[in-house]
């Protein structure tokens, strides 16, 4: 038998500027972890203009911490500051 459940929260995010300048779309992370946990951070990477990604990440090693690509459209490879690859997607054609 299925529970139905109130939503206690609704998370919309900010723009933000991580690391040397990378533009992105903070939906959970610092204040809220506790309400999310297991999640440390959620980001949402939108944008179309590559400009925005290339100026780099902040030192960020990965060990311990398993992360998630949901890859809508385009291409991505995601690896931390030690070289450790977190994998290279591409989005399939929808067709």
């Amino acid at each position: 038998m299925s529970t139905t459940r109130k939503i206690r929260k609704i998370v919309t995010g900010t723009t933000q500027f991580d690391g040397a300048g990378v533009k992105l779309v903070r939906v959970i992370g610092h204040d809220d972890t506790k309400e999310f946990d297991p999640f440390l951070m959620l980001d949402a990477f939108d944008s179309r203009d590559p400009a925005d990604y290339t100026k780099g990440f902040p030192w960020h090693p990965h060990r311990g911490i398993e992360t998630v690509t949901y890859l809508i459209a385009g291409d991505i490879e995601h690896s931390d500051s030690l070289g450790n690859k977190g994998g290279y997607w591409t989005a399939a054609a929808n067709g």
